[in-house]
C-alpha cells in the first residue's frame, strides 16, 4: 500500500488536492455519504480492486477524514469524522457542476459515436 503524504504546500487548494485529488477518494466519499461504511459494502459498489480501496481508506483515515472502528482487526467500520462531513457541501457543489456541464456519455453521443 503507498502511503498517503500529505502536503506540504502554503496554499490550502494544493493541501487539499493532495488527498481529494484522486478519482477513487471522491467515489468513497460518495458511498461514505450514502451510508456506506464496511470494506466489502464500498468493494461491492465501487468498480476497484481491494488493493486500491485499502489503500484509500488508509488515506483517508491518515488525513482524518474517515475514523476505522475498530482501530484494528477485521469487520471494522469506516466512519466519516467531523472533517469527513465537512466536505459534504464540497461534494455537492462537484456533483451538481458535473450534472450541468458534463452531460453523461449517452447524452453526449450522436449518431454512430462510441463511448470513450
Amino acid at each position: 500500500m503507498k502511503d498517503y503524504v500529505p502536503s506540504r504546500s502554503p496554499c490550502a487548494v494544493g493541501r487539499a488536492s493532495r488527498l481529494l485529488g484522486d478519482r477513487w477518494v471522491l467515489l468513497i466519499l460518495r458511498e461514505a455519504f450514502l451510508g456506506i461504511d464496511r470494506f466489502e459494502d464500498f468493494l461491492g459498489r465501487l468498480d476497484i480492486s481491494r488493493a486500491a480501496l485499502t489503500s484509500r481508506l488508509g488515506w483517508m483515515v491518515a488525513a482524518g477524514v474517515l475514523e476505522r472502528v475498530p482501530p484494528e482487526g477485521k469487520r471494522a467500520l469506516y466512519r466519516l469524522t467531523p472533517a469527513g462531513e465537512a466536505l459534504r457541501p464540497a461534494y455537492d457543489a462537484i456533483k451538481a457542476w458535473g450534472d450541468i456541464w458534463l452531460p453523461r456519455a449517452e447524452e453526449a453521443m450522436g449518431d454512430g459515436d462510441m463511448p470513450i
